[in-house]
């Protein structure tokens, strides 16, 4: 007499492979909800917010780029805040109607407000840069302290 097969032995051909496949999408989540975590966490920053309010009513930008000019999903970079300091180094993709590029931010913060040393686009596939901050004395202060921490 035969003895019947519990429902592990019935079903483990199909089992597996479900397992494993639900083990990969919930992983796949997890890595999913924590990179729009991080990227939102980039955008709700305030030296973002300053730099895109800034490069949208940039006329230079505009003229390159047409209107509206929106960014790109994966803002790239990195924010380091204690007090009322800190630092923001970013790159986020950026596209209007007539092109699309990358706009790069270098801001420092100190005494509690937000200062963009640097605001720089690179044109996908032209190659040029867009230099959107003239050096005021307040920018290139800043600038020169940036290259005078970077050589110490």
């Amino acid at each position: 007499m035969e003895t019947e097969k519990n429902w592990l032995e019935r079903n483990w051909k199909w089992l597996v492979p479900v397992s494993v496949f639900t083990l990969a999408a919930l992983l796949a989540a997890v890595i999913f909800v924590f990179v729009l975590f991080i990227v939102s966490m980039v955008k709700s920053s305030d030296a973002y917010g300053l730099a895109m309010q800034y490069a949208r009513a940039n006329p230079t930008l505009i003229a390159a780029f047409g209107s509206p000019i929106e960014e790109g999903f994966f803002a790239t970079g990195n924010i380091s805040v204690s007090g009322s300091s800190g630092k923001a180094d970013l790159s986020v993709p950026i596209a209007g109607p007539k092109a699309s590029g990358t706009l790069y931010i270098k801001a420092k913060k100190s005494m509690g407000k937000w200062i963009i040393s640097q605001l720089v686009v690179e044109v996908d596939g032209a190659g040029n840069r867009i230099n959107l901050i003239g050096q005021s004395n307040e920018s290139k202060e800043s600038a020169d302290e940036d290259e005078k921490e970077e050589r110490d």
